[in-house]
């Protein structure tokens, strides 16, 4: 298989007309076709921008449907991801397989190298698409997926773009796969998070909700720190035999003490009780509470530690490293890329500590 160094290469060729439609509005949804060329697989393909604010950055995400096959390794579609605004090029794919190393459902994901039309456009995250092939690849029972694709997705019948009542109890989301019945499962579940009476909430919920599952993802994202997770950037599972909602994280290049802009965050800047209503109201519970306490212990002991992280940070970038310098985009940003690696880890040990420090909130 073709490699640039250690990444395998995607080529990418799109009919210059096709490719002069696509970059005259990069706001425009309507897929194009093209040709997509791994190693000696040669694929017909659909291609469109992806994200949003990303869209407008020098180097764009794309994501690819296949056309012909419409089936290739397992998946229908996948995303490729610039990672433009993190310097290290590696906290998305960091943090996806921290959460599948924690135990929660995951996208796969790898870094490929990219061109287009012959023109190197450098390194990318190739992202496993959260839809039914995700399901099937697990072994896991048929069901729903609802992307959350704005701050709407924030479990409360009040808007959080708007701070109006909401006028659908699905807004926020987008169905990735299901059917108008699945889609009054979703609804049902946003009213009986807000509605349950607390004296029967602790009971109740489970019936709808895979708690576990739940608070495991909480710790994954209180250990990330990506402030935009609580109401954006995952997806639900709604599994077709217990019927109960599982979260499953997306997007999560905000991470490991930068923002979403790029910019370094201090490692308190968000507190172990997290955020949006279906938190408040599990952590109102004490013996929730309890073992979401046990579960970030658990974490903090075994998964959390630099010891822990250090290898796989260094592996993730020693791996990209060689071909950092062939990508256009970042050639120029090599001092801030050699300083990531120390920049994460001293996040790990600070944010650990503070989360520590803090277990005594859940008691």
């Amino acid at each position: 298989m073709d490699k640039i160094s250690n990444l395998t290469q995607y080529e990418l060729y799109i009919h210059p007309k096709d490719f002069q439609e696509l970059k005259s509005d990069i706001w425009n949804d309507e897929p194009l076709p093209a040709k997509l060329k791994i190693g000696k697989k040669k694929l017909d393909i659909d291609i469109a921008y992806r994200g949003s604010h990303i869209r407008k950055l020098e180097k764009k995400s794309y994501h690819i449907a296949f056309y012909r096959p419409k089936i290739y390794r397992g998946a229908k579609e996948i995303h490729l991801n610039a990672e433009f605004k993190d310097p290290s090029m590696i906290r998305n794919k960091l943090s996806f397989d921290f959460f599948a190393d924690i135990g929660v459902l995951s996208p796969q994901s790898q870094h490929i190298f990219l061109s287009i039309n012959g023109r190197k456009e450098g390194i990318y995250l190739e992202l496993e698409s959260v839809d039914e092939c995700f399901i099937k690849k697990r072994g896991l029972p048929e069901g729903a997926i609802f992307y959350a694709v704005d701050g709407d997705a924030n479990f409360s019948l009040m808007s959080d773009l708007d701070k109006e009542i909401k006028r659908s109890l699905d807004l926020g989301y987008e169905m990735k796969c299901g059917d108008e019945q699945d889609l009054i499962y979703l609804q049902e579940i946003i009213l009986k998070v807000n509605t349950i009476p607390r004296a029967e909430f602790e009971y109740e919920i489970q019936k709808y909700i895979h708690v576990q599952q739940y608070l495991y993802w909480l710790s994954g994202i209180i250990c990330t720190q990506n402030y935009d997770g609580f109401v954006h950037n995952y997806a639900l599972y709604r599994n077709g035999e217990t019927g109960l909602f599982e979260i499953i994280p997306w997007d999560y290049d905000a991470t490991w003490g930068r923002d979403i802009n790029g910019k370094e965050m201090p490692e308190d800047y968000v507190r172990i009780l997290g955020y949006n209503t279906l938190t408040a109201r599990l952590l109102d519970v004490p013996s929730f509470r309890k073992k979401y306490q046990l579960i970030l212990k658990e974490i903090l002991e075994e998964k959390y530690t630099v010891e822990n992280m250090q290898p796989k940070v260094e592996g993730l970038y020693q791996q990209i490293k060689p071909s950092i310098q062939k990508d256009p985009y970042l050639k120029d940003r090599l001092d801030l890329f050699e300083n990531e690696p120390e920049l994460i880890l001293h996040f790990i040990e600070k944010r650990r500590n503070y989360i520590r420090n803090h277990l005594h909130d859940l008691d």
